[in-house]
């Protein structure tokens, strides 16, 4: 998740100002977290309070901490709907398939251990709001991909996973054609198999998410998804993880330290 929390925050000052290049620097005063790393700590404490009990009880607490810490940091930049989700009092999944169920799903691949875990949890946190078959499908691409990445796979292997299950058209994207023609799109079809691509592309960790960057759209979620699977497959040098902390609020680290304590569980 630290990954996606990195993305996230340098992707944050080009969302709405794309800036379609490689030569930037990663961070800068105007750096911040977001809605994607706000909803990824949510995710990842539901999972470390209630991944080992049953199904509505990982819900309900899924449930409970996306709108405690929503609600807590009302100005991270929600979408309409999931505004109106965290505001209502009786919240029920609105049929999105918005990349929100993708931009926080990477606690579910570092805490599933086996494919048919990643699939169940996937589902549990994603459908409490994006109950679309393409907003499903996305979350459990990227929870998989992260899955398998900690499972030693190769790029190889985890492209054709991809392309056989979940994103037919993944050969046919590169990053250097996307940073010419792609277009903010808020979309799982649109965004997911895009930031998969500048994963598969990438050389190393960083390279991954100035690939990100580079491909423009809504640069902070692209950024952050594709952080998430890198971190798994290439790893995290320790010094990006101490930048990040820097960028998240004292109350988010201090919830952060508590679920890593719980989710990287041995197997």
């Amino acid at each position: 998740m630290w990954g996606a929390f990195f993305g996230d925050i340098v992707g944050s000052r080009f969302e709405w100002a794309n800036y379609r290049k490689k030569d930037f620097e990663l961070f800068d005063e105007d750096s911040t977290f977001t809605d994607d790393s706000v909803m990824t700590v949510a995710v990842a404490k539901s999972l470390a309070e209630c991944g080992e009990k049953d199904d509505q009880a990982l819900r309900e607490a899924v449930i409970r901490n996306m709108r405690q810490l929503g609600r807590k940091y009302w100005d991270a930049g929600y979408g309409g709907m999931f505004a109106l989700w965290l505001e209502s009092d009786d919240p029920i999944p609105y049929y999105s398939f918005g990349n929100g169920a993708a931009m926080r799903i990477s606690p579910v691949g570092d805490y599933a251990r086996s494919e048919e875990e990643v699939k169940r949890l996937s589902r549990i946190v994603t459908e409490v709001t994006h109950d679309h078959p393409e907003g499903l499908k996305g979350a459990e691409c990227v929870a998989m991909c992260i899955f398998l990445a900690k499972q030693g796979a190769s790029k190889e292997q985890i492209f054709e996973r991809v392309r056989r299950d979940y994103y037919p058209q993944i050969g046919s994207l590169t990053c250097a054609e996307l940073s010419k023609t792609y277009l903010f799109d808020e979309t799982c079809q649109g965004s997911v198999p895009q930031a998969l691509a500048c994963f598969f592309e990438g050389t190393d960790f960083e390279d991954t998410i100035r690939n990100a960057i580079s491909i423009g759209g809504d640069s902070d979620t692209i950024a952050a998804i594709a952080g998430g699977i890198a971190e798994a497959f290439f790893g995290m040098e320790k010094k990006f993880i101490e930048t990040v902390r820097l960028f998240l609020s004292n109350d988010l680290q201090r919830e952060v330290g508590m679920i890593e304590k719980k989710i990287y569980r041995k197997a």
